[in-house]
Formats: C-alpha cells, structure tokens, sequence
C-alpha cells in the first residue's frame, strides 16, 4: 500500500551556539488506530487494522528515516505523538510490534525513552501515561503512553529528568490550581519534557 503522512514529521537542524554541536530533531505525528466512524463491530475491526497498517508503515519510514541520521553518527532526538505503546490493543499480535518498539529500534542503534522501556519491561501493572480519553458508551476514562521523547546513545547520559506533566501523576501539576487547570482544558494529551545538558 502506498502510505502518505497526513500530518508529515517535521525536521529541525539545531546547531548548539556554545560548541557548535548539531543536533537533528524530529517531531512525528502517527496515524492514530481508533476506528473513527464505524457502527458496527466488523467496520471496528475493519478500520482499526487499516488505520494499525497505515501507522506501522509511517513508523517503519521514520525508522528508515533515523537510521540515515545514525549511519552520519548524528546526535538525534525523536519526539510527538506515535499514537501508540506496547500492548494497547488486541491488534498489535497480528503485526508483531508496535510502532513504538519500530522507532526504537534495537541493539546499538536504539532509542532511549525511559517511559518506553519501562512500558516495554512491565506489560502488566502501572504504567506511565500521556493521554487520556474519556469512553462515553463505558462512561470511563482510558489512559495511554502514546507521547515519547527519544534520544540517540550518545545524547542518553547528557539527558535527564524526563517528566510527563501529568496533573493526576505528578503531584507538582496538581497542586498548582492554574497548571493543572491549563493542562486537562488544553487538550486530552499531557507535555513530556526532558532536560538535556548540551
């Protein structure tokens, strides 16, 4: 299937004025998996593999992507919303991986998110999130980890703090009223940072 972004990675250059490192930056936006408009339980199933597909090859092509970087030795940090996490759907087993474990990538060549790998190593039990949705037909909110800051090798021991700005998981956004307010109005998605020593 010819695959097209609807919403393209954006690419960024970053050039550190003390040192004159170069560090490339992309920002991704995958294919979200929820089967929008369908009204019955096969246009569900139907859609939900469709949309799985479209987005394992958007992660595929920004795997193909990085790789490029790291065969120049390029510092390189990967972040958005990959609308995906290990195990979040009963879809995942017919593919193999989620597009989180594609964009990773393995062995020396691997990304870092310490909310990824903690997701990856424990399947069962609590788990980090980025997102929440509310379920109207179950009355109910889901919670996700679909929102990633990954970093190459080289940058991982330059980067810390990593910090999901979750007012119901972070006691900090909770307890200051405007923050907390401004973070479940603006959107159904909470910020990830990372402090990065460059």
């Amino acid at each position: 299937d010819k695959v097209v972004f609807s919403k393209p990675p954006l690419e960024v250059a970053l050039t550190v004025k003390a040192t004159g490192q170069v560090i490339r930056l992309i920002g991704a936006h995958l294919k979200s998996k929820a089967p929008y408009g369908a009204t019955n339980r096969d246009e569900v199933m139907r859609l939900s593999i469709a949309n799985r597909r479209k987005q394992l090859a958007q992660a595929i092509w920004l795997r193909a992507r990085i790789d490029e970087h790291l065969e120049t030795a390029a510092s390189l940090m990967v972040m958005g919303d990959l609308n995906d996490g290990p195990g979040l759907d009963e879809y995942e087993h017919l593919f193999g991986r989620s597009s989180v474990e594609i964009v990773l990538g393995r062995g020396s060549d691997a990304l870092f998110d310490p909310h990824a790998s903690k997701a990856l190593q424990r399947r069962i039990g609590p788990q980090p999130t980025t997102a929440r949705f509310y379920i109207s037909q179950e009355d109910r909110y889901l919670q996700a980890l679909l929102d990633y800051v990954m970093v190459s090798a080289d940058l991982r021991s330059k980067a810390r703090g990593w910090r999901i700005w979750h007012p119901f998981d972070d006691p900090a956004c909770w307890h200051t009223a405007e923050l907390r307010d401004a973070l479940l109005t603006a959107s159904d998605h909470f910020p990830v940072t990372l402090d990065i020593d460059l």
